[in-house]
């Protein structure tokens, strides 16, 4: 009897474990009962009924990467190439990929080769190397239409590499490396022009210095000889001013000199003699001058008698005298 209960207690902890399931995080289970879809159990733990229920597959959601081998495709220009690709994607709907498809990687996989041929064949060789953006771009949005009934969701698809035959290869390397040369060549040009450019702007400027400093330097001299010449003529001037003040006050000395002596002369009240003589010496000093020819007034003419008994008559009064 205690056997046959410790059996039964056995039995019953068997039984609740396997009714028990503890679903992982990022993780769905797939349950049916009695062979039909019943539910999905989510992260945490979850009850079965025994014998009848049962997990008919573990879906991970968490988003995955899968890496296609090469495919060969042939492009608009008729190249052969391998190209392999890498798709990310997740599981959004458990039942839908549990019961959608039977492998779902190699759905995806041949979807992707297909969808990719028929991309790459509407493109040319060139085209195709420098569109891989354009390429990525159709072939999600593609995948992602389709596998929506599935139950996945393709958030990303990667051209991964594109492998021309060795023939276009070693083409395209050669085209480069003309395309390299033909750069380097334009480069060079560019610089010595710039070079060229540069150095004959600074001769320009060199020259437009030069020329500018003679000017001033020409200004300069024509200012100082201009100033020189407005210096010497007014040290001229001056000299003329002087002079002629000199020779001014000199006349107007010799006039007041000639007004007192007349003024003297005729405070005196001289005699018609006095007068006479002073003619005289007045024919005198006008005989002194540059004139070749003179006019002897006939009031001097008598003057000669005059002047000789003048000079006896001082003689005669200085022998008195003695």
């Amino acid at each position: 009897m205690e056997y046959l209960v410790i059996g039964l207690i056995v039995v019953l902890l068997i039984v609740f474990i396997s009714c028990l399931r503890i679903v992982p995080q990022a993780h769905v289970y797939v349950v049916e009962r009695l062979g039909t879809f019943h539910k999905e159990l989510q992260a945490g733990p979850r009850w079965l009924l025994p014998f009848v229920d049962r997990v008919a597959r573990r879906v991970s959601i968490k988003e995955r990467v899968v890496d296609f081998k090469p495919q060969q495709v042939i492009t608009k220009d008729n190249v052969t190439m391998q190209i392999d690709t890498v798709v990310f994607f997740k599981v959004t709907d458990a039942k839908k990929y549990t019961y959608g498809v039977e492998n779902p990687m190699m759905a995806i996989e041949n979807f992707t080769a297909t969808t990719l041929r028929n991309i790459i064949g509407e493109l040319e060789l060139d085209s195709t190397l420098t569109s891989r953006d354009v390429i990525n771009t159709k072939i999600t949005a593609i995948l992602d239409e389709e596998t929506d009934r599935w139950g996945i969701k393709v958030i990303r698809v990667e051209l991964k590499n594109i492998l021309p035959p060795r023939e276009i290869q070693d083409s395209m390397e050669k085209q480069m490396k003309a395309e390299r040369e033909r750069r380097e060549k334009i480069l060079q040009a560019e610089g010595e022009k710039k070079a060229q450019v540069l150095v004959a702007e600074a001769e320009k400027e060199s020259k437009i210095l030069r020329a500018q400093a003679d000017k001033e330097a020409e200004i300069l001299r024509a200012t100082a000889e201009k100033e020189a010449m407005i210096l010497r003529a007014e040290a001229i001037r001056e000299q003329k001013i002087r002079v002629a003040d000199g020779e001014a006050q000199a006349i107007a000395a010799v006039q007041t000199a000639l007004a007192e002596s007349l003024e003297r002369l005729n405070t005196a009240n001289p005699n018609q003699s006095v007068l006479q003589l002073k003619a005289l010496e007045a024919f005198g000093k006008a005989a002194d001058g540059k004139a070749t020819k003179l006019i002897i007034p006939s009031e001097i003419q008598g003057l000669a008698g005059l002047a000789a008994g003048l000079k006896a008559v001082t003689e005669t009064t200085e022998e008195e005298a003695k």
